[in-house]
């Protein structure tokens, strides 16, 4: 039996979040260059967004540059930039095809004009789409979200638009660039990796989390099962007990 058949409707994770690792081991292993590899990753993002809306996931969210990525050399930045520009171009057709609207975290203003344009066209045309939610993480850091969320906090309890006894969790989760998501319910990490890199910090305090030696390139449907089926197997207590879950 695959883990496709294995998969039971009604427990599927709401909210998934992917950290794509592996595109430059994989084009390492073949001989390849760095740049090949990121294309096929690429193409394992285009599956995953297919297959999520096959399986019927409401939100994905992958994390496709961070901060730090752009301490990486120039060359292989500015590569991912076009690439990043271009892919937004030819997929979006295929995003409207498929229902899925796109959305973005982080902080856009620091991508090259034309990748920031192309990704803010892309956003706006995908807007009638009510199918999946594909929420791009692009030059974005977790510890610089928080301390964003702060400083705004901070701004309004200064103005008097707050008062201390109002700022609770839920204030900050207000403030973050995911406000109007829901947390994930499974976070997904390729290559065999472990760690979460400054990715959703605040967001993963209750999920379940998945890590698997599989490249980011050669993720498909069958692999994505595997985490699904994973997760559906594990009690989700959130602090609780067995007994009361179970009542």
């Amino acid at each position: 039996m695959t883990y496709r058949e294995q998969i039971r409707p009604d427990r599927l994770p709401q909210h998934i979040a992917v950290i794509m690792d592996g595109n430059g081991r994989w084009a390492r292993q073949r001989g390849l260059h760095r740049y090949e590899g990121h294309q096929e990753g690429v193409k394992a993002v285009r599956k995953l967004t297919e297959n999520a809306t096959e399986l019927g996931i409401k939100y994905l969210t992958i994390y496709a540059f961070s901060t730090e990525n752009w301490f990486r050399p120039k060359a292989e930045v500015d590569a991912l930039m076009d690439l990043l520009a271009d892919t937004v171009v030819k997929q979006t057709p295929d995003l409207l095809k498929n229902n899925v609207r796109l959305h973005t975290i982080g902080d856009l203003d620091s991508l090259p004009e034309k990748a920031r344009e192309k990704m803010q066209q892309s956003i706006k045309e995908t807007s009638v789409s009510t199918g999946l939610n594909l929420i791009v993480a692009l030059s974005y850091s977790s510890k610089q979200e928080i301390t964003r969320a702060v400083q705004n906090i901070a701004r309004e309890l200064k103005d008097g638009k707050i008062s201390e006894q109002d700022i609770t969790a839920d204030t900050i989760s207000q403030h973050l660039y995911t406000s109007e998501f829901p947390d994930p319910d499974l976070l997904i990490r390729t290559s065999g990796e472990l760690r979460i890199s400054n990715f959703l910090l605040w967001q993963l305090a209750y999920t379940e989390l998945y890590f698997t030696p599989c490249l980011w390139p050669d993720f498909d449907m069958e692999e994505l099962c595997r985490a699904i089926v994973d997760y559906q197997n594990r009690e989700r207590r959130f602090g609780k007990t067995s007994e009361q879950i179970k009542q």
